[in-house]
């Protein structure tokens, strides 16, 4: 759902039976943004709540009309929160908070004066009041992993605290639960990171639901991403070099037995060696033979919905020099 863009700020907030927290979470908002100049709206989307918190919200956009709030019919996820309030915003930068009070809206300045000279701002919870064992410890593995796979250094991923350029965030499509990995998912279109520290304080009511993922879960999006970032408009790449190496060894293993058999009499047909060689030949063929059908899916992806394969950041010619935002 793509609006004209007519204001400074969005602020995407993604809340799940957060009832007892709105009545903090709008003042603190209010307070942080109600500065001269400054355009804004806040986009709250409740996740399929089932206690008191779309009453809540209601009572907010009662009082302040630059709160809009969306409901969800049912819990789809924070991916799914964050996507719908994507799709709704209005704004040049678009900002994400959590509703649990535990990133200080105060720290959105700091965002804001850093997104002036990069694409993406992520904060980092560096005095998380978070239990280590349980929360802080797979979050430090987890980030680890994603740096390092992604080429993205980030120290903390999994804060929600983000401000986005428009151009950023109006390109992504996310499904499952992608929204940690939005920063490395945007890489793709060659985008600046910087981080700041932000503020994380104690959760004061309820207790989190978008917890830290298990490590397994991590990995398996992990190994999505980096497919993504890596073979999405060239999967025969990834398969068909897999599928070389396999049929390779295979036709060497078969040569081999093979010469056995013709120069050297031996009998081979009782050999697992033989049944490994027809193996890695046929794995082979069908991985090069996925590749292929990745291929043919990509081109209709693109081309059928008119996909980018491409990002442009600025366009020069006679007498212009505008980036092409």
């Amino acid at each position: 759902m793509t609006q004209e863009v007519s204001i400074d700020l969005s602020l995407v907030i993604p809340v799940y039976n957060e009832e007892e927290n709105i009545p903090y979470l709008y003042p603190s908002v209010k307070q942080a943004l109600d500065k001269p100049g400054l355009s804004y709206e806040v986009i709250v989307v409740d996740d399929g709540s089932s206690d008191g918190t779309l009453a809540q919200l209601e009572k907010v956009h009662r009082e302040d009309p630059r709160w809009v709030v969306l409901s969800l019919r049912r819990n789809f996820g924070q991916t799914a929160a964050l996507s719908a309030g994507f799709d709704h915003a209005r704004g040049e930068i678009i900002i994400t908070l959590d509703g649990d009070l535990q990133n200080d809206p105060e720290d959105i300045p700091k965002l804001l004066e850093l997104i002036k000279d990069y694409d993406v701002v992520s904060g980092w919870r560096a005095k998380r009041q978070d239990p280590f064992l349980s929360r802080r410890l797979p979050s430090m593995i987890a980030n680890w992993m994603i740096s390092t796979v992604t080429g993205v250094k980030l120290h903390d991923y999994g804060c929600t605290l983000k401000a986005y350029r428009r151009e950023v965030v109006k390109n992504l499509r996310l499904y499952g639960e992608m929204h940690r990995f939005i920063p490395a998912i945007a890489s793709w279109m060659g985008v600046s990171v910087a981080e700041v520290k932000t503020s994380h304080r104690p959760r004061r009511f309820g207790r989190s639901k978008y917890g830290v993922s298990r490590t397994l879960r991590v990995i398996l999006d992990l190994i999505t991403v980096k497919f993504l970032l890596s073979f999405s408009t060239k999967p025969i790449q990834a398969f068909g070099l897999l599928g070389l190496i396999s049929g390779g060894l295979g036709v060497l293993i078969s040569l081999y037995l093979t010469i056995l058999k013709l120069f050297y009499g031996q009998s081979i047909g009782g050999r697992p060696l033989l049944l490994m060689g027809v193996l890695l030949i046929l794995l082979g063929v069908q991985l090069v033979v996925m590749g292929l059908l990745g291929e043919m899916l990509v081109r209709v992806y693109h081309e059928a919905q008119s996909k980018p394969i491409y990002m442009v950041k600025k366009v020069l010619r006679h007498g212009e020099g505008s980036p092409e935002r």
